[in-house]
């Protein structure tokens, strides 16, 4: 049985990972659009650069909590297939080995010309004066505001697939994320955890668990395992 499971930020706050949020549009206490544009880059790029060096250390330093590890033990019972929004690597950590980054991953870097050509960062910096094979700088593998989400595809076509589907930490605010529970199967059933439950009125067979990551992992380990 497939389990398609698409996470936001609410599954790493609780690994201590902060995140924007549209009501205030700061992120660390930056604008958003000052550190993840295409126009911040072009604007100064010494200042994204360093911004993200510090996300990756902060990355780096964190750790996968109890919400990402049952995700990974779930894969003994079903087929486990991630969507995160998040640009760390989480997921991957607690052991799971299916997942679809929409938004990159911060522990790689891109050529600034040819964003497919990507490249594992040894360490948590990426260096100004670093570059690709074509000779740009190297820049963080994150999709910025106002850039294609290149994933998106490949997520939707796992949707379709689902049987079962968990959405856990997210707003369903940013698009074009937020459309992926559109490609879900209407029969299947849509388990939402949040503390807030986003507007999903217009989908059939939605249950929801408004608890945090962890403690709604919990719940739905129990619903899945004994069910």
């Amino acid at each position: 049985m497939k389990l398609v499971v698409l996470t936001g930020a609410g599954i790493s706050a609780e690994s201590g990972l902060k995140t924007f949020r549209d009501s205030d549009g700061l992120w660390e206490g930056y604008n958003v659009y000052d550190v993840a544009t295409p126009e911040a880059w072009e604007r100064n790029p010494d200042l994204v650069q360093e911004f993200y060096n510090e996300r990756r250390r902060q990355v780096v330093a964190a750790q996968p909590n109890a919400a990402h590890r049952i995700l990974a033990e779930l894969e003994q019972d079903f087929d486990v297939e991630i969507i995160t929004q998040n640009i760390d690597d989480l997921h991957e950590r607690a052991g799971s080995s299916k997942v679809t980054h929409l938004h990159g991953i911060i522990t790689r870097s891109q050529s600034s010309l040819r964003p497919s050509l990507t490249y594992p960062i040894a360490g948590t910096e990426i260096k100004m004066g670093e570059r690709c094979k074509l000779g740009s700088q190297l820049r963080p593998h994150v999709v910025w505001f106002g850039e294609a989400v290149p994933m998106i595809e490949v997520a939707a076509k796992i949707c379709e697939k689902a049987d079962l589907f968990v959405l856990i930490g997210t707003s369903l605010a940013v698009y074009p994320a937020a459309g992926l529970i559109d490609f879900v199967p209407r029969q299947v059933n849509k388990y939402i955890i949040d503390p807030k439950t986003p507007d999903v009125k217009r989908y059939q067979n939605v249950i929801t668990i408004e608890q945090n990551a962890v403690n709604g992992m919990e719940q739905l380990r129990s619903i899945l395992t004994n069910g």
